[in-house]
C-alpha cells in the first residue's frame, strides 16, 4: 500500500503547478525563485530507471573537502569575469549527491591510503595501509598475510571488464595504489621488506583478468633501477636493480609506453590495448605549471578522455578510476592557488567523461578522500576575488574597502588552521617552491598584506598553528553522482559504501544485495 501511495503522491508532485497560489508576486518575478524552481524540475525530470551500470567512473579528488569546492566553484566563475558565487562547477550539477564520513579505523583524522581503501574495497582499515583489512599493523609485512581485501580493479578485471588507473601524483601514491596493490605500508612504493612485494612491483605483476589496461601519471623513479638516471642525473629509486618499464613493455608487448606530451598525443587510442604513461620523475606538475611547461604533460582532461577511448572498446564496458592528486599537496604547502586551480581542471575533466558517456549505462561518481583545514572566513563583499583581502560590504550593495583585523591589518577570505604560514613568492607557480624556508612561527606579528598580492601564484595564505606541513581535517566531505545506481549516493554515509555502490551498480562480483 505505501509503494502506491508514493507512487501517486510522486505523480501529483510532477503534475501540480510550480507556482501556488499565496507565492507573491514579488517572489515569482525574482530570479533566485524562478531558477531554484528550473533546477527543482530538472532533479524531478532526473528519475532513473535502476538499470544495471556498464561503466563506472571514480573521480577523486584528493583533499577536496567542501571548502576547497566552494572557493574553486567562486574562482573558476571569477576567472570567466563573474562574481563567482553563483557558479557551479561541472559535478555539482549531478542530480544525486550525499555526505562521506572518512575516518580510518585507527585515526579520527585520516590519510588517503586508509580513505581510498575504504572506496577501493568496501571496507575501512588503519592510517597509512593499502587494500588491506584492520587486522593487518602499519609496517609489519607478516600481518598483512590473510589480511588482503579484493579492490575493485581486481574485481572488474575479473569479470571481464577493462580498468583504468589516473593521477596526477605518482601511480604507486597512496590514492592509486589502493586500487591494485595490497600493502601495510603506503611508503613501500618502489621496495617492501624480505616477504613483501613494493607497490610498483605490484602493478605489473597484477594478475587479475588480462591486468590494468591503462594508467597514466607520475612516479617513473619508482620502476627505475638506482643508477638509472634521467633528467637533471636524477636516479631511479629501486634497489632490486630492475628496470619494472622495459618489464612491463616485455609483459605486454602490443602495448603503448610513453613518458611525454608528444608521445601521449601521438597514441592511436583505436589499436592500442594497453597505455602506461609515467610523465614525470615524480609527481605530476600543478596544473598551473603545467600549462607553461615546454617539456609537456598531458592534462587531467587529456588523459580522462584517451583512457575512454581506449577502455571504452570492452563490450564488457569499464572501470577507471581518476586522482586529482595535486590538490592535496598544494593544500600541504598551505598555497590556495595551486588547490583551487587543479580542484578547476579536475571538474573540467569530469564534464569530458560526462560528455563522452551516457546517463543510461555509466555511473560517475565525484568526490574526495579527505578535507583540509582550509577555511573561507571573514565577511567579504560578494564578488570580492576569492583569493584576495576581504573587503566587508557596506549593506547597501557596495563595500567598505579593505577591512582590517583587530591588529590593523588586513587579512585573506582563505586561510589555514596551522601550516607553515605566509610566504610570498610573487609569480611562481609551483607550490612547493620555498617550502624549505623556515615555519613563519611569528604569526601576524610581522606581516603586513597590505602591499601584497595575495591573488598571485605564489602567496601562501597564513596559518594559525605552526607545523612543517598542513594537515588533513576530519570532517565529512561530500559526494555526486548520475547514471545507473547514482540514486544509492545519497544522505551520509560511511565510506566504505561507496565501493558498495559502484559494486551494486555495476555487479563488479563482490557479495552485493539482489
Amino acid at each position: 500500500m505505501k509503494r502506491h501511495v508514493i507512487a501517486s503522491t510522486l505523480a501529483i508532485s510532477l503534475a501540480t503547478p510550480l507556482f501556488c497560489a499565496d507565492v507573491s508576486a514579488e517572489q515569482k518575478s525574482s530570479s533566485w525563485y524562478t531558477d531554484a524552481q528550473t533546477q527543482l524540475q530538472a532533479k524531478l525530470a532526473y528519475i532513473k530507471k535502476t538499470s544495471k551500470a556498464k561503466n563506472v567512473i571514480l573521480f577523486v579528488g584528493d583533499g577536496m573537502g567542501i571548502s576547497t569546492i566552494t572557493a574553486a566553484r567562486i574562482l573558476e566563475g571569477q576567472n570567466r569575469g563573474e562574481t563567482g558565487e553563483e557558479n557551479l562547477l561541472s559535478f555539482e550539477t549531478f542530480p544525486y549527491s550525499g555526505m562521506v564520513k572518512t575516518y580510518n579505523t585507527d585515526s579520527q583524522t585520516p590519510d588517503s591510503a586508509g580513505t581510498m581503501t575504504a572506496m577501493s574495497t568496501g571496507v575501512k582499515t588503519k592510517i597509512g595501509m593499502l587494500s588491506v583489512s584492520d587486522a593487518a599493523l602499519r609496517g609489519d609485512c607478516l600481518s598483512a598475510k590473510g589480511s588482503e581485501v579484493n579492490t575493485m580493479m581486481e574485481l572488474a578485471e575479473d569479470a571481464g571488464k577493462s580498468t583504468g588507473i589516473i593521477s596526477t601524483a605518482r601511480l604507486t601514491h597512496a590514492t592509486p595504489a589502493a586500487t591494485y596493490a595490497h600493502s601495510a605500508d603506503r611508503n613501500w612504493e618502489h621496495d617492501a621488506p624480505d616477504g613483501c612485494r613494493d607497490i610498483a612491483l605490484q602493478f605489473v605483476e597484477f594478475d587479475h583478468g588480462d591486468g590494468i589496461d591503462v594508467a597514466l601519471g607520475g612516479g617513473r623513479r619508482e620502476f627505475m633501477p638506482k643508477g638509472a638516471t634521467e633528467v637533471e642525473g636524477k636516479s631511479g629509486k629501486r634497489t632490486d636493480g630492475r628496470d619494472l618499464r622495459s618489464e612491463w613493455k616485455a609483459k605486454y608487448p602490443t602495448g603503448v609506453y610513453v613518458e611525454n606530451e608528444t608521445q601521449f598525443n601521438e597514441v592511436n587510442t583505436s589499436s592500442a590495448t594497453k597505455l602506461l604513461g609515467l610523465f614525470n620523475y615524480s609527481h605530476m606538475q600543478y596544473e598551473a605549471d603545467r600549462v607553461n611547461d615546454i617539456d609537456g604533460e598531458p592534462s587531467l582532461t587529456q588523459m580522462t578522455e584517451k583512457a575512454i577511448e581506449v577502455l571504452s572498446k570492452n563490450d564488457n564496458g569499464f572501470v577507471l578510476m581518476v586522482e586529482a592528486g595535486r590538490i592535496d599537496h598544494a593544500h600541504h604547502a598551505g598555497n590556495a592557488y595551486n588547490a583551487l586551480s587543479d580542484t578547476i581542471e579536475m571538474a573540467k575533466a569530469v564534464a569530458q567523461a560526462d560528455a563522452m558517456t551516457s546517463d543510461d549505462d555509466t555511473l560517475i561518481l565525484v568526490t574526495a578522500d579527505h578535507s583540509h583545514v582550509f577555511t573561507i572566513a571573514g565577511y567579504p563583499v560578494r564578488g570580492n576575488p576569492i583569493l584576495g583581502k576581504v573587503r566587508a560590504t557596506d549593506g547597501k550593495g557596495g563595500n567598505k574597502g579593505i577591512e582590517l583585523a583587530a591588529d590593523d591589518k588586513p587579512y585573506t577570505t582563505l586561510g589555514y588552521t596551522n601550516g607553515r604560514g605566509y610566504m610570498d613568492l610573487g609569480s611562481e607557480t609551483d607550490a612547493d617552491a620555498g617550502y624549505d624556508e623556515e615555519i613563519h612561527l611569528s604569526g601576524r606579528t610581522d606581516v603586513n598584506l597590505s602591499s601584497i598580492d595575495t591573488t598571485a601564484p605564489g602567496f601562501h595564505q597564513e596559518a594559525v598553528i605552526p607545523r612543517s606541513s598542513e594537515t588533513h581535517a576530519g570532517e565529512d566531505i561530500s559526494i555526486y553522482a548520475k547514471g545507473p545506481g547514482a540514486h544509492l549516493a545519497q544522505g551520509v554515509m560511511e565510506q566504505n559504501v561507496v565501493f558498495h555502490i559502484m559494486n551494486k551498480a555495476a555487479d563488479l562480483g563482490g557479495t552485493s544485495l539482489k
